[in-house]
């Protein structure tokens, strides 16, 4: 009996032995990867890295391009403000020339000669929008105009509205060149 339980553990050595072998085998065959299959596993991180970084330049030079877009439109949009700011006095200027009471018939026709220039600027100014600032009568806007004198109010002109422009402001479409010089109701 002792034999036969000496057979038995033997014989359940061996199968343990080769259960255990065949399961390292099975190990070792995993752990044997192929090597186009590794192969193939880089290329495949590899292509997947690389359309990120595409993705991402993509979206980088879309940016750049609507940033560049925007750049452009505000240079057009705001174009000529230079030539304009220093054309102003000159329009001051003219329109200074008008206020002046002419007499004979040489300074009335000198006076209808600066007329119809001071009308050609303003139409130019116009074209390329740049508009006067004239708010007599309207509330005042520190944005648009600068108080430079107060009058106390009255029946015809409410408090904080503006009395009188002394000296017209201009913006060029949504910005202000010059503010305008007012007298405001206090």
């Amino acid at each position: 009996m002792a034999d036969k339980q000496k057979d038995q553990d033997l014989k359940n050595a061996k199968e343990e032995t080769s259960k255990t072998d065949k399961k390292a085998e099975k190990k070792t065959a995993e752990k044997k990867v192929d090597p186009k299959d590794e192969k193939i596993k880089d290329l495949t991180a590899k292509n997947a890295d690389l359309e990120d970084k595409f993705l991402r330049s993509q979206a980088e030079i879309q940016n750049m391009n609507n940033r560049h877009k925007k750049e452009v439109a505000g240079m057009l949009k705001y174009d000529g403000q230079k030539l304009a700011t220093e054309i102003l006095p000159v329009l001051d200027n003219l329109e200074r020339a008008l206020k002046v009471e002419a007499t004979d018939d040489s300074s009335k026709q000198l006076k209808k000669g600066i007329e119809m220039v001071q009308q050609h600027m303003v139409k130019a100014l116009e074209d390329n929008h740049v508009l006067a600032i004239d708010n007599a009568g309207e509330k005042f806007d520190p944005a648009v105009a600068q108080a430079v004198q107060t009058v106390p109010a009255d029946d015809d002109h409410k408090k904080d509205t503006v009395v009188q422009v002394l000296q017209k402001g201009y913006k060029l479409e949504d910005r202000v060149l010059r503010p305008a010089m007012v007298v405001v109701a206090q």
